[in-house]
């Protein structure tokens, strides 16, 4: 069973196909995908597919992934979850976005801590790591003020727009 999370402000939830407009308007802006690897969605069949992916690989035991909803609002302004997931190692790496109109108001934050916190505490996990482009002040800033420890770089990592770039990676252990 998919878990449903609450924080004061937000619902973390499964997300469903009826959420793919929403995850399209995510990842068909620019500002949410400049750092994220990948070029930003031009149709909704995109969205659908990733959707179907995040679904697959809760199935599949590989990761979890949850829409982020505002509470009162029934709209995904983003998603947050657990990628990479070894059971055997007790790890899983971070990964998350947030539309830029609820960039700065405190949300990615709260839907981190959330998760990190469901890691440690139902999964098993002893470590959560994040890869970041070095470029994502905002992203490598906010890790480092929720306690993930820089430990070094991943050079030419992660392509976007054809251009390789460096890239940060962070952990934080259960017992920090």
């Amino acid at each position: 069973m998919f878990p449903y999370l609450e924080t004061e402000r937000l619902i973390l939830r499964e997300l469903t196909q009826d959420d793919a407009e929403d995850v399209f308007k995510c990842f068909s802006n620019e500002d949410v995908t400049r750092y994220y690897g990948q070029e930003p969605f031009v149709e909704i069949q995109q969205a659908e597919n990733l959707v179907k992916l995040f679904s697959k690989n809760f199935a599949e035991k590989r990761g979890i992934r949850w829409g982020i909803e505002r509470k009162g609002s029934k709209e995904i302004i983003g998603t947050i979850g657990l990628n990479l997931w070894s059971p055997i190692h007790k790890r899983a790496e971070i990964g998350y976005e947030i539309h830029p109109d609820y960039w700065r108001k405190g949300y990615t934050q709260e839907a981190v801590t959330e998760i990190v916190s469901y890691g440690f505490q139902h999964m098993g996990l002893t470590r959560i790591g994040a890869v970041v482009f070095i470029e994502n002040e905002a992203s490598n800033r906010l890790l480092t003020k929720m306690g993930f420890q820089k430990e070094g770089i991943l050079r030419d990592y992660m392509y976007q727009n054809g251009q390789a770039h460096d890239t940060f990676v962070y952990s934080i252990l259960k017992n920090e």
